[in-house]
């Protein structure tokens, strides 16, 4: 009590004292940029944030300040005659002062505030955020438009922002170039797919009537579900590409690891021939830029892994200082057929794996992610490539399995041979409409191959998080699209 006595007296001078008239304008800074001080020169300095507590002890008023640059907030102490009438939990403010040394073991320094200006006032009988509540996931998910408020939020996105730099920075330092793909497609990008649910896109029709063309392209639209066709043109005159943008799928799902729109990383790769040059790109990505998120969030992600996924940290650990685990499907098959494990879908070869199924092999496998090669013809699209290997007619095709997740990342090497192409398109009644696809092999193709990965898929997979409606800011999926 002898310092904050000591401190509140300092304060009162420096609040009554009168500024000089041509003194230098408090310099603007970030909270993270405070917090990282050493040694700090009792310069003016000026925040804008939001506060996450406030409170009175005698003469001295506490606030705690966040801007969202860091998980930790800057303490600003100050006379509580100083104390602005609307300043509350959840207000925006301005405060000026000085940046002192901190009595306090737990923090280096603080802000010995000389104005607090309230610039937004904050209802805090309605606002959904409470002081000192820890919210559930589930809870923060009803309020899309206050939630980046939240520690849990808030740390979210500092690590998607990280993780997406640290994406650019893998492919870059690479040598790959980065290319927007379109969302409007007039492909489904996944090869005339059956299964898969696109979103048409065509204008609104303000007076209801039919139009003469109902087609505002002249031909049908869709939201991109990938942008591999478009980087395979691409790797027709760059060697490495990728891209990282959002994706659509129009599935009726409400599933935890499933959303209408998501965001997407991939890659494409020309004058490549062995499955395994895929493999061990994605295994480089997944771990190089992991290490990133590591050392550049540290107290971001200690969050997650102390309050939302305990035990996750050490799980993660294996998963980096372990070689990724690599079987055929045939291999993969015939340990799920030899488990003594019922499961709900009965493995058999020809049937595509299950979630079930493909936790059981990553746990099989010591919870270490594991390559599944080799899947048979007739699961996968036309664009992959045909391994012509008899009874067993398999395609050189490549999933990643990873803990709880399941898939992550799904890849191939594209089918560069003109005849088979052509052959199968044919058999798909698909030959037309991929012409362009064709031409592809006429004109200077080579072996090239690629693969795609998740991204909401990957941070559910580093941080621990069960539901993928948590790790993106804005969550779309049926029946829901608030915002």
């Amino acid at each position: 009590m002898i310092g904050a006595r000591c401190v509140c007296l300092s304060l009162r001078r420096c609040s009554s004292s009168p500024r000089p008239k041509h003194a230098a304008p408090a310099k603007l800074f970030q909270v993270q940029e405070l917090l990282e001080v050493q040694n700090p020169t009792d310069n003016d300095v000026k925040v804008h944030g939001w506060v996450r507590s406030v409170r009175s002890q005698k003469e001295i008023l506490f606030l705690h300040v966040n801007d969202g640059s860091s998980l930790e907030s800057l303490q600003v102490v100050t006379d509580s005659g100083l104390e602005p009438r609307e300043l509350s939990f959840g207000s925006s403010v301005e405060v000026q002062g000085k940046l002192v040394r901190s009595p306090h073991k737990k923090q280096n320094v603080e802000l010995a505030a000389e104005s607090i200006r309230v610039v937004g006032p904050c209802d805090v009988l309605t606002f959904p955020l409470k002081y000192k509540t820890r919210q559930p996931l589930d809870y923060l998910r009803q309020f899309p438009h206050v939630r980046c408020r939240s520690n849990s939020l808030s740390a979210l996105l500092r690590i998607r922002s990280e993780a997406t730099a640290a994406i650019h920075s893998f492919f870059k330092d690479n040598g790959y170039l980065h290319v927007h793909t379109p969302i409007i497609t007039s492909n489904d990008c996944e090869g005339a797919s059956p299964s898969l649910e696109v979103f048409k896109v065509k204008p609104a029709n303000k007076d209801g009537e039919p139009e003469d063309n109902p087609h505002f392209f002249n031909v049908p639209a869709f939201l991109t579900v990938s942008g591999q066709l478009h980087l395979e043109v691409m790797t027709g005159a760059f060697t490495k590409a990728f891209t990282f943008g959002p994706t659509f799928r129009a599935e009726n799902s409400q599933t935890r690891r499933h959303l209408a729109e998501f965001y997407m990383v991939e890659a494409e790769l020309a004058f490549v021939d062995r499955l395994q040059e895929i493999m061990q790109v994605m295994e480089d990505l997944f771990k190089r830029v992991t290490d990133t998120v590591l050392s550049r969030c540290p107290q971001d992600v200690g969050l997650f892994h102390k309050h939302v996924a305990p035990g996750q940290e050490g799980k993660l650990e294996q998963m980096l200082k372990n070689p990724f685990v690599i079987m055929s499907y045939t291999e993969a098959m015939e340990i799920l057929k030899h488990a003594r494990h019922v499961f709900q879908y009965k493995p058999e070869w020809g049937l595509d794996l299950q979630r079930e199924h493909e936790k059981y092999l990553v746990n099989h496998c010591g919870e270490i992610p594991v390559f599944v090669f080799n899947y048979p013809y007739d699961l996968k699209p036309f664009y992959m490539r045909d391994n012509e290997d008899g009874p067993h007619h398999t395609v050189a095709a490549v999933d990643l399995l990873v803990p709880e997740i399941g898939e992550l990342c799904g890849g191939s090497l594209r089918e560069d041979r003109l005849d088979l192409l052509r052959c199968r398109l044919q058999r798909l009644g698909q030959e037309d409409a991929y012409q362009w696809y064709l031409e592809l092999r006429q004109f200077g193709s080579t072996p090239h191959g690629g693969f795609g990965m998740g991204f909401e898929r990957y941070l559910q997979c580093i941080l621990g998080v069960e539901n993928i409606k948590d790790v993106i800011p804005f969550p779309r999926f049926p029946r829901s699209c608030v915002l």
